[in-house]
């Protein structure tokens, strides 16, 4: 199921193409024989660093790659972002050892079909490949169970007008997040902002509530409904 360079599906091909992206020797290896004991999968090439995984995605057209986060030469988040911009027809699938919440959103936002811990079993992975090539997105039980705890933590920016007409929608989403404990540099990874704009955002919460500090900010958010289902 090959697509050429214009995202139309080879007809010639009827096989799930997937290019493997890892800079571990023995666990490419142990990838590459789940992947390549499934007749439907064909496995088209493999990388070794972030930058050979953008070229080798532009070059091979693969359906799905299955992308490490940590590898020299460009992370896996920056090189699906690449990717994405490149050819948004490939379904990138996030395979890592890390399962902090910063990673997986960060990943979600470059444009991951879906996010797999390292750990997971064969069949797990090749449950996602089939989804992913299929155009679903996927995640391990776990991390489901983490985005849903997140995504109801935060109302539509509508339903908080009334309680902070004051506050921008991105100050809301700051302050939901200082509600549930979130330090700056989690808040940064969260929404994709730079430190000091997360510090600038801080202080205008802060100033525009008329509160002296975090603990206080945490308090009237909390009562308001926001932060509620704070860390897990």
């Amino acid at each position: 199921m090959r697509k050429t360079e214009n995202g139309a599906i080879d007809q010639g091909n009827d096989k799930i193409s997937i290019l493997l992206a890892d800079d571990h020797p023995v666990y490419l290896e142990g990838l590459a024989m789940i992947v390549g004991g499934v007749p439907d999968f064909d496995i088209v090439g493999a990388a070794k660093s972030g930058r050979e995984a953008v070229e080798l995605a532009e070059a091979l057209q693969p359906d799905v790659v299955l992308m490490d986060v940590h590898m020299p030469d460009g992370n896996g988040i920056d090189s699906t972002r690449d990717i994405m911009k490149a050819s948004p027809h490939i379904a990138v699938l996030m395979l890592t050892m890390l399962e902090d919440d910063a990673t997986v959103f960060s990943a979600m936002r470059a444009g991951a079909r879906g996010y797999l811990l390292k750990g997971a079993r064969g069949r797990e992975i090749v449950r996602a490949i089939y989804a992913a090539a299929d155009g679903e997105s996927i995640f391990g039980a776990a991390l489901a169970r983490r985005m849903m705890y997140y995504f109801e933590s935060f109302r539509p920016p509508e339903a908080e007008a009334d309680a902070f007409p004051q506050l921008t929608a991105r100050e809301k989403e700051v302050l939901a997040l200082i509600a549930q404990g979130r330090s700056n540099a989690e808040i940064g990874g969260l929404l994709g902002l730079a430190p000091k704009t997360v510090r600038n955002h801080v202080s205008n919460v802060l100033n525009k509530l008329q509160v002296a500090d975090r603990s206080r900010a945490i308090v009237v958010a909390r009562e308001s409904g926001l932060g509620g289902a704070g860390k897990t």
